[in-house]
């Protein structure tokens, strides 16, 4: 099911609240700036669930009852609202305006065209499945194949480009991308790989395989590439779920993989590595 977009949303008939955290004091479930929007019957966006989460919704909800514009809410996330914390936020509550709605919808959408690039090179069973679960984070996903057929198999929601050339895509994709490389041809496999490496820019470079075809590829670079390094490609891709060969499986872990990079500052080296560096928690 497609996720439904903060433009539906807000054009609904009907009056709206939104919820804001304007101030963080302390551990908390969201950051400052984090915000969410009620109606009398529907939500969409979170500020962080439990407690606080149910809280601000009554009180938005009282609001669009009583009539009022706004009201302020200072909540400590401890016992005294059964959560643990530990810190304190603020949130202003707010009734929309139709110009606040179209404000809101405007700044969605600059923040969606902000978003990280990931490119799925490959529309296999694991491309499909990875195109699946990327179609739901905060990302633009274009999925790549040079068979019209493999393409037209993903119903995700996701841009799908039928290209003859898949590294004209590469070249020309943003700096900060992600490149998941898995083909069906270990020959395009490498050149991709390599392009994507060459960049020099990319967030995340990953290609599907063994460690056996990741020394393969070394050497296939040093011979075709001027000695490129493969220090910073992740090759097995999704290695932290290698028993379980699974497509959905092997997405899952490749996602995480992908998310991590992405939201980690950049190194400034990248030693020779066959898996994604340790996901902190966030």
């Amino acid at each position: 099911m497609v996720r439904e977009t903060l433009s539906c949303f807000l054009n609904r008939p009907g009056p709206v609240v939104r919820l804001h955290l304007s101030r963080v004091r302390g551990s908390s479930p969201r950051e400052a700036g984090a915000q969410m929007f009620v109606t009398a019957e529907a939500l969409f966006g979170t500020i962080g669930g439990g407690q606080l989460e149910h809280r601000a919704i009554d009180a938005a909800r009282q609001m669009l009852r009583d009539g009022d514009m706004a009201r302020h809410l200072d909540l400590p996330l401890g016992p005294e609202i059964g959560q643990c914390c530990g810190g304190r936020v603020e949130v202003t509550l707010t009734r929309m305006s139709r110009s606040d709605r179209q404000k809101a919808v405007e700044a969605d959408m600059a923040a969606q065209d902000a978003q990280p690039a990931v490119y799925i090179l490959g529309a296999g069973h694991v491309g499909r499945a990875l195109a699946h679960q990327f179609q739901h984070l905060p990302v633009r996903t274009i999925l790549i194949d040079q068979r019209a057929e493999e393409l037209s198999l993903s119903d995700a929601a996701v841009e799908t480009r039928h290209s003859a050339i898949p590294e004209f895509d590469i070249l020309t994709a943003p700096a900060g991308s992600a490149f998941i490389v898995l083909t069906h041809d270990h020959g395009l496999d490498f050149l991709l790989a390599s392009a994507a490496l060459e960049r020099r820019d990319a967030a995340y470079v990953g290609l599907i395989g063994s460690a056996t075809k990741r020394v393969k590829f070394r050497n296939w670079c040093h011979t075709h590439c001027d000695g490129l390094s493969i220090a910073p490609l992740i090759c097995p891709i999704g290695a932290a779920g290698n028993r379980d060969k699974r497509p959905a499986v092997i997405a899952t872990f490749v996602v995480a993989e992908v998310i991590a990079a992405l939201t980690s500052e950049p190194a400034e080296d990248h030693p020779e590595r066959g898996t994604a560096p340790h996901i902190a928690a966030q």
